[in-house]
């Protein structure tokens, strides 16, 4: 007690850092949100990754002025006795503050509207390529589009998830409905869970499920190590068939890309039919069901099962683009172990991201997301201000001397198969011995 205040230390706020009893320090005042934490919007991961330390960079950066509010029923009445804020977080806060005064988290400009029509007018083509054309190249032209509306509307659910891109709740769970689950196949509840663990443990190797691809891909030989993913609750072993894949996962990166929706949407059927309590899992599982109601219909509707497939391939081809983006924004970067920290967030972002750089005619290729370090900091920010706010970004990522890696297209997709390859090669590497079999002895003998 130190005159009406009650104080405890950072180490014992730490020892309150799992489920059902997690508090956390925002500012310095302690909260317990052990009971409510299944019920928080951004899914109770996202708690649990922060839980026992201080947060109030990561609730500055995921949450309106508004919600401010609301933290005074959690109160626990104690203060953290030894809070320090380093010079690195002032300045964040401060240029927060600076771009909420500005209104830039309110200014979402006619994007939204633009991306919308663009996907109605899309579909339209498709529709009529498929429905009203005999010829295979207009089939082919037709599924080359269903893949860019596949693309942009992902940007149009990553946006609305993070910010209400319409005018009222509704509305943007409506967005969310018909251009995540029903257009694209993928749930907004898979979507959620896991971009929120990615955005607050960002490229932690056993944090962040974006880095997550074993037997796949790895992009840090700490996976040889079979490590325990923290977010899915399971060790990631590195078995023979592991060792076998990454050894050459820079040969197969780009084939892997071009099917890689498959994935997405095994993922989300394993999220929709698991016994993981998430929101709107009737909604969810409704737009999923649209979506496998159109798609095969569609499909369907092409002369022979030749078109058929190619249709498919070629759809799914195009959203390559799309997933080799969102890894050559983290897999080249720098990673750690362990749970995010609150009093680095600048610092972890920053070293955890690149940009790519572009012209500004492509915004709406890229969707944003070539400004990886500005969305990171700021995920609340409409994609429309994220170039206005770059420069202001590079001036404190120099004053603090942090890393701000802004690279070319082609840059990137350089840096990132120079790491897959130098992983491979360290996989090769027989004297990292795993168990190995039958199998595993031909491919090494027989190369």
């Amino acid at each position: 007690m130190e005159g009406d205040k009650k104080y405890i230390t950072g180490e014992e706020l730490k020892q309150h850092n799992k489920e059902g009893d997690l508090w956390i320090s925002i500012q310095g005042k302690v909260y317990n949100v052990s009971d409510w934490a299944h019920e928080h919007p951004g899914g109770d991961v996202a708690l649990l990754n922060l839980a026992g330390q201080d947060v109030t960079d990561a609730f500055i950066a995921y949450h309106p002025g508004t919600a401010w509010q609301y933290l005074d029923k959690f109160f626990t009445g104690y203060y953290l006795k030894d809070f320090k804020v380093s010079e690195t977080s002032k300045d964040y806060r401060r240029l927060a503050s600076e771009f909420a005064k500005l209104g830039l988290f309110e200014k979402k400009g006619h994007i939204t509207m633009y991306a919308l029509a663009s996907i109605a007018l899309m579909f339209c083509v498709v529709l009529y390529g498929v429905l009203c054309c005999q010829s295979v190249w207009a089939h082919l032209g037709s599924a080359l589009v269903l893949g860019f509306l596949w693309i942009q509307s992902a940007y149009i659910g990553h946006d609305s998830g993070h910010y209400q891109v319409m005018k009222s709740r509704g509305y943007n769970k409506f967005a969310q409905f018909v251009a995540g689950n029903s257009l694209t196949g993928i749930s907004i509840a898979w979507w959620k869970w896991t971009h929120n663990a990615h955005h607050l443990a960002c490229n932690s190797l056993d944090y962040d499920p974006d880095l997550q691809h074993i037997p796949v891909f790895a992009v840090n030989s700490t996976f040889f190590n079979s490590i325990k993913s923290c977010f899915y609750g399971r060790y990631l072993d590195f078995d023979p068939v592991a060792r076998f894949f990454v050894s050459y996962q820079h040969w197969t990166f780009y084939p892997v890309m071009c099917v890689a929706r498959v994935n997405l949407y095994l993922q989300t059927f394993l999220l929709l039919f698991s016994k993981r309590k998430f929101p709107d899992r009737a909604l969810n599982i409704l737009g999923i069901l649209i979506f496998w109601t159109w798609f095969p219909l569609l499909v369907s509707c092409l002369p022979n099962w030749p078109e058929r497939v190619m249709f498919v391939l070629a759809s799914f081809a195009v959203t390559a683009i799309q997933h080799v983006q969102f890894c050559l924004n983290h897999f080249a970067a720098d990673v750690y172990t362990g749970p995010p920290k609150g009093n680095d967030w600048f610092e972890k972002q920053t070293g955890g991201t690149l940009d790519i750089s572009c012209s500004s005619w492509m915004d709406w290729f890229y969707g944003g997301l070539q400004f990886q370090l500005e969305h990171h900091l700021f995920p609340r920010m409409p994609r429309c201000q994220l170039r206005r706010v770059s420069p202001l970004v590079q001036d404190l990522c120099k004053k603090h001397n942090l890393s701000y890696r802004s690279l070319s297209f082609w840059e990137a997709n350089v840096w990132t198969i120079r790491r897959l390859r130098n992983v491979a090669l360290q996989a090769r590497d027989l004297s990292n011995p795993v168990p190995k079999n039958l199998l595993w002895e031909a491919v090494n003998t027989h190369g």
